[in-house]
């Protein structure tokens, strides 16, 4: 993979999308379902996997009063339309939303080989449909039109092909920065300007658990010293979370097909680097270092599975950080072994107003690892899943991930399954 080849995944992976990304790819599912349906379904089934299930389960979707894998693959059936990619949910009409409000359902829990995995069935008027979302949030695998398959490239994909930056070290991900097109630093600065509007938005109104809220009360706008900077970044940070959560009908760049990746990995670089006043070459090199190595994390770990993406997003920011304040390629990799020292193991129990808390956290916790890799300290590879270097580190992480945290995954879902259950939705 070459330098066209790194551009070409950032302009893939750093997308607009309204809403949590889990319940948008159901959504563009039912929706292109629907575009292949001749007529109007009386059956729609969705057969999905359990990380799909736990990511929809308890977050908001903009503009709708349900919740879940059900709700959003309604919307996407009466919005029949999949050019909006992941901001298929920002113009819903009032017409589309009794349409989906009509709609019955059928979910179905499916034991797969990846975790992202969205097939829709439709049926009606003796015609049928499918279509299978996989690999990423927007990749269509499969498409089925009255038993004719129009696509196939492989029903179940594990990653989208052409995304894998396992290959990138921490050297090579320096190199690509220093050098991206004019292009790609507009696009980085962009999304940090975009991820900043619904990051202070959330200040206006009662989102979540108000934790971007919160803690901004105590703190300036622009901030007055380092410190603070970093405070009102890791605040405003979490108060986009709490707004996206809530339902806000704000867009975020996304990072790896996840809204709250890409607030951590461009919000608090860009409250610093405003403090710091650096130019905007500078602040687009630190942004796409950022991105980058959410992107090599993701690699290794997956899209979805039981560790916290905001965890592997801060890693991202931290070297971002770094870089910001003088930082070298040995410091960036003693970032990555300090906080897979530190946070190793967060869990994720879905898309939830609580992911402000862990935001929040693991934010500060990548200001930690920073301040230490600057100061040239890092933990030996005596310590834990600590590997000789960022390279090892990150494979002993990927290994924790699909190895060690598949049965805590299985839980994780029993357990908010259970609940819902007991409340009688389920």
């Amino acid at each position: 993979m070459n330098r066209r080849d790194v551009s070409d995944v950032l302009r893939c992976e750093l997308v607009m999308a309204m809403g949590c990304t889990e319940p948008a790819a159901c959504a563009l599912a039912g929706a292109k379902a629907a575009t292949l349906l001749e007529g109007w379904p009386t059956s729609v089934v969705v057969r999905t996997t359990r990380d799909v299930v736990k990511n929809a389960m308890g977050v908001s979707i903009p503009g709708f009063h349900k919740k879940g894998v059900g709700a959003a693959v309604a919307l996407g059936v009466a919005v029949r339309d999949v050019s909006r990619g992941l901001d298929i949910l920002s113009c819903l009409t009032e017409e589309q939303k009794r349409t989906a409000d009509g709609l019955s359902v059928d979910v179905r829990l499916v034991e797969e080989t990846v975790p992202l995995y969205i097939r829709v069935e439709l049926t009606g008027m003796g015609h049928s449909s499918v279509a299978v979302v996989s690999g990423s949030h927007t990749n269509f695998s499969y498409l089925e039109c009255d038993g004719r398959v129009l696509r196939e490239e492989s029903e179940i994909v594990p990653e989208r092909e052409g995304v894998d930056l396992s290959w990138m070290t921490v050297g090579d991900v320096i190199a690509y920065a220093a050098s991206m097109p004019k292009e790609i630093e507009t696009l980085l600065l962009d999304a940090a300007s975009t991820n900043l509007k619904i990051a202070r938005q959330s200040l206006s109104g009662p989102y979540g658990l108000a934790v971007g809220k919160t803690l901004m009360k105590d703190l300036h706008e622009p901030p007055e010293n380092l410190q603070e900077a970093l405070d009102v970044g890791a605040a405003l940070a979490a108060g986009g979370s709490d707004a996206r959560m809530a339902g806000c009908q704000m867009p975020v760049v996304v990072n790896s097909g996840s809204g709250n990746q890409g607030l951590v990995l461009t919000v608090p670089l860009a409250v610093i680097a405003g403090y710091l006043k650096k130019c905007p070459t500078e602040t687009a090199e630190a942004l796409c270092m950022a991105e980058l190595v959410g992107l090599v994390l993701t690699s290794y770990k997956g899209r979805l599975s039981a560790q916290c993406g905001a965890f592997t997003a801060a890693i991202g920011m931290g070297c971002g950080l770094a870089w910001l304040q003088g930082g070298d390629e040995a410091a960036l990799e003693r970032v990555i072994q300090n906080m897979v020292g530190d946070l190793a193991g967060v869990i994720c129990d879905g898309a939830k107003m609580t992911c402000a808390l862990k935001i929040h956290s693991c934010v500060q916790s990548a200001y930690l690892a920073s301040k230490l890799a600057l100061q040239g300290i890092a933990p030996t590879p005596e310590c834990g899943i600590i590997g000789e270097d960022a390279k090892k580190t990150m494979g002993n992480l990927s290994r924790l991930t699909h190895g060690g945290m598949e049965p805590t995954d299985r839980t994780i879902l029993s357990i908010m399954m259970g609940k819902q259950a007991e409340n009688g939705d389920g």
